[in-house]
């Protein structure tokens, strides 16, 4: 959930312009996400927690620049393949407590990393 991921942009500059890759990078830094390029190539790249990547998205969006819509698609697609990063572990708990009431305290640890005390406490809410 902590972890960061890496989202590769090749060709940014090509594709949005010098000047909103700025912006962009600015942007990224407010949101605490990196976007920067990889090395001396063209190809470019944001990091960050899947939560800031999401809210440096909806910046771009709120700036409802048509040039960033290469940017915002591309991060949104990629995006979709870590959607289990963006629910925070208390909904995550609860939807899997919710989905298999079967579930064990076991599962639950190791399907979300979480602590034996926060899946106790996940199962105690679900209970009531």
């Amino acid at each position: 959930m902590t972890e960061d991921i890496f989202i590769l942009l090749p060709s940014l500059i090509h594709r949005i312009g010098g000047d909103r890759a700025k912006q962009a990078k600015t942007i990224a830094l407010q949101c605490d996400c990196q976007l920067k390029r990889v090395r001396r190539s063209r190809n470019w790249v944001v990091s960050g927690n899947a939560m800031s990547i999401q809210s440096f998205t909806e910046q771009l969006r709120a700036d409802s620049d048509e040039g960033f819509s290469y940017l915002i698609k591309k991060i949104v697609t990629a995006l979709l393949g870590h959607a289990d990063k963006l629910e925070p572990l208390d909904a995550k708990l609860a939807r899997l407590i919710n989905q298999t009431p079967s579930i064990t305290l076991g599962e639950l640890i190791q399907l979300t990393q979480c602590t034996m005390a926060e899946a106790r406490v996940a199962r105690f809410n679900a209970d009531l």
